[in-house]
């Protein structure tokens, strides 16, 4: 079985905003967008669905046992550089196969635990073929997706406004008018959005 191929200026975000009142779960999506538009992966979150990351790590156990390290490293290459699981994820999620007798572990010559498929392991990630495979296909439509032409002029498109939107509400605090001037222009713009997507 093969697995298939394929801001830094938002540091905190989700932290630091929320004086400001901007939504916690917006900040974390920009910073997250920055970080990849910026070459760096998605860390942490939520990019595999409830149990596909169990199959994803099943699927890299069976080209070869791998340390934990390496199945992050190789989740983040094999996604095309779009995502790197947190070592919080992937380690727990080991243990987990390790009591669902999926996997096993030893220790090698340095210490570290070295995990591989077992049996029982084979016969689940054979079972769940059609969900690895839909799997796979996901991972690489994200990632065309990401990396295309028209994704990179949307996300430069909203980095204009957003800027345009903060520098200018910066300077303009007290003026409830002006802010909730702009308020409109952006309701108004989600609105046009939605339209967008409902006529699609």
């Amino acid at each position: 079985m093969r697995f298939g191929a394929h801001g830094s200026g938002c540091r905190g975000a989700g932290r630091g905003w929320s004086g400001l009142g901007i939504d916690s779960e917006f900040a974390a999506f920009v910073g997250r967008m920055a970080g990849h538009l910026r070459g760096r992966p998605f860390r942490g979150g939520r990019f595999f669905g409830h149990g596909d990351l169990k199959l994803v790590i099943l699927s890299l156990l069976e080209e070869r046992p791998r340390h934990g390290y390496d199945i992050i490293k190789a989740i983040e290459e094999k996604s095309g550089g779009m995502y790197q699981p947190s070592a919080g994820t992937v380690y727990p999620t080991l243990t987990l196969l390790e009591e669902m007798t999926f996997a096993r572990s030893s220790a090698d010559e340095s210490g570290k635990r070295v995990y591989e498929i077992t049996e029982a392991g084979r016969a689940h990630l054979a079972e769940h073929q059609v969900m690895v495979d839909d799997i796979f296909s996901r991972i690489a439509r994200a990632g065309a997706g990401l990396s295309s032409d028209a994704m990179q002029e949307m996300n430069r498109a909203f980095g204009r406004m957003a800027r345009a939107v903060y520098s200018q509400a910066s300077h303009r605090l007290d003026d409830h008018e002006f802010l909730r001037g702009i308020a409109k222009i952006l309701e108004d713009a989600t609105s046009a959005v939605h339209t967008l997507e409902t006529h699609k």
